[in-house]
């Protein structure tokens, strides 16, 4: 047998695994409980697992979390953290402390396939899914690591550090499902980080099968990038407009709502400077929004060279709220955090050796869209 790492499974998966090996399924949840509530790596050290069993898993198993290549901390407490993936790939993770709050902002991709303009890792490309043990490894390793370094008189030492996931970093995904959805589960999970469901978002630029699949699979938060509230301006933003344009999305998000933990989604907004953040461009997503209950979050643009992308004017960004906030939506304007690590939204990128050819597709588009504008 195929040494398994034992961070791929959720805790059913881990239960068919212990079956394999000749065992009770009740003793994944001893198992289980080692390894996400406790972060133990050595089966030695699990002491009250028998014996015979530990001898198994030494022969058949494994727990390996990922390699480290760089931690770099915020003036802000935001802490940022470069994995190995092999093969020239690395992904990032990011953590971000607040008063009530503690928030690790999760990669689901080696790169992007989507490419959307503002995005830094979209413009890098793509080149793989993560595996199970790559998403959730993350979580696994900061969660454990900082309990130890914040552990003091009035810490417990198994006491939570993460209190929120946000599937909001390198990656869509959705395009990632088989291998997400063990991940959400594990975070879900009473007997590994017991994250509710409504501590656990998974941001998406819009994959429509998915979605409707994610409510009946393992319904957690959603997040939406618009960005655009009309077809031909959010496709220049967001290719996969193209293949699922917003008129199915905003169906899609409507059909969700009564699986979601809450009764509202939240519509992600990037402020681009004269591209989406004038008052008739606020108006069309009013109306566009009209039926759909949901907190829109407007996000100032974190501008990177290749993108030729400049962010709204933060006068230009309170009219835009004021403007969504007279129609009745809660809005939001995202406090930017990290970015003088180039930790913050949109701003991460890693290192990803890309199979798309996404610097020629980016430059392109970006073409394409200065002809049209100067028509």
């Amino acid at each position: 047998m195929t040494s398994a790492n034992l961070l791929d499974f959720d805790l059913d998966g881990l239960a068919d695994f212990c079956e394999k090996l000749g065992e009770k399924r009740f003793r994944a949840t001893q198992l289980y409980r080692w390894i996400h509530q406790r972060g133990v790596s050595n089966f030695d050290d699990m002491t009250d697992i028998a014996k015979s069993f530990r001898e198994k898993l030494r022969t058949s198993a494994h727990i390996k979390g990922l390699k480290v290549l760089s931690r770099h901390t915020s003036a802000d407490g935001t802490i940022k953290w470069l994995f190995d993936m092999g093969a020239g790939d690395a992904i990032e993770a990011v953590y971000i402390p607040e008063d009530d709050r503690a928030t690790l902002c999760i990669s689901s991709q080696a790169g992007c396939a989507v490419g959307c303009r503002f995005c830094s890792t979209g413009h890098q490309g793509f080149s793989r899914n993560l595996t199970t043990a790559e998403i959730i490894g993350q979580l696994w390793y900061v969660e454990h690591l900082l309990r130890a370094e914040l552990q003091s008189d009035d810490r417990k030492a198994d006491e939570r550090v993460i209190s929120n996931v946000v599937m909001m970093g390198m990656g869509e995904p959705l395009q990632n499902y088989t291998n997400l959805i063990p991940a959400l589960k594990t975070m879900l999970s009473d007997h590994a980080y017991g994250l509710s469901r409504r501590r656990v978002t998974v941001s998406t630029s819009g994959v429509v099968p998915m979605i409707e699949r994610l409510a009946q699979d393992c319904p957690v938060s959603l997040a939406v990038s618009i960005h655009a509230a009309n077809d031909k301006l959010r496709t220049s933003l967001v290719p996969i407009n193209q293949k699922y344009p917003l008129k199915e999305l905003i169906a899609a998000c409507q059909a969700y709502l009564p699986y979601a933990p809450r009764d509202f989604l939240t519509i992600e907004y990037c402020m681009l400077d004269g591209v989406n953040d004038q008052p008739e461009h606020a108006r069309a997503l009013a109306q566009m929004l009209n039926a759909l209950p949901c907190k829109i979050n407007l996000i100032p643009f974190n501008p990177f060279p290749a993108s030729g992308l400049k962010r709204s004017a933060p006068e230009v960004v309170k009219k835009f709220a004021q403007l969504l906030t007279g129609a009745g939506y809660i809005t939001t304007i995202r406090k930017t955090r990290g970015d003088d690590i180039d930790a913050a939204c949109g701003q991460l990128a890693g290192e990803v050796q890309d199979r798309t050819d996404a610097v020629t597709r980016m430059q392109d588009r970006r073409t394409i869209m200065m002809k049209e504008s100067n028509e």
